[in-house]
């Protein structure tokens, strides 16, 4: 009974990942120490832990902005404004990335469900979850959380 127990707190965990599951061949890798230096703690939390902000929380929910969405641990460029739209899912929604490659799309398998986790190709921060039910034309809801960004705004 115990080990049936074990098994179900561990299926229903979010913190813990498999070592095969940590993103592979990212261009950025920094010690734990080096990122909660350069990160905020809820940025750390997100960014390097799998977590998310609370919903409708972000700052860039509601951006209407002209510009780049950038990694906020390494300042790549992930996504932008012109693939943004308001889904009313309390986070900033996306329909495609910036260019193909910028993002890592992984099975996410914690909360006892099946997703599909969105990281930053260049430093692996996890930056939300893509879902298949977008509005345009690409049928794709990135929806990520406002701390993993970093905006740009674009210069008139």
């Amino acid at each position: 009974m115990k080990k049936v127990m074990l098994v179900l707190i561990c299926l229903l965990c979010a913190g813990c990942m498999r070592k095969e599951d940590a993103p592979m061949n990212v261009s950025v890798q920094k010690t734990d120490a080096e990122w909660k230096k350069e990160l905020t703690p809820e940025q750390y939390r997100v960014l390097r832990e799998a977590g998310t902000e609370r919903p409708f929380t972000g700052i860039y929910t509601d951006n209407q902005k002209p510009g780049v969405y950038r990694c906020a641990a390494c300042r790549a460029k992930l996504f932008t404004s012109e693939s943004k739209f308001h889904s009313g899912c309390g986070w900033p929604s996306f329909d495609a990335a910036a260019e193909a490659g910028t993002v890592i799309l992984r099975p996410d398998r914690s909360l006892g469900m099946v997703r599909t986790e969105v990281l930053c190709a260049s430093c692996g921060g996890h930056l939300g979850h893509l879902f298949d039910d977008g509005p345009t034309a690409t049928g794709m809801r990135y929806c990520i959380n406002s701390v993993a960004l970093r905006f740009e705004e674009k210069s008139e």
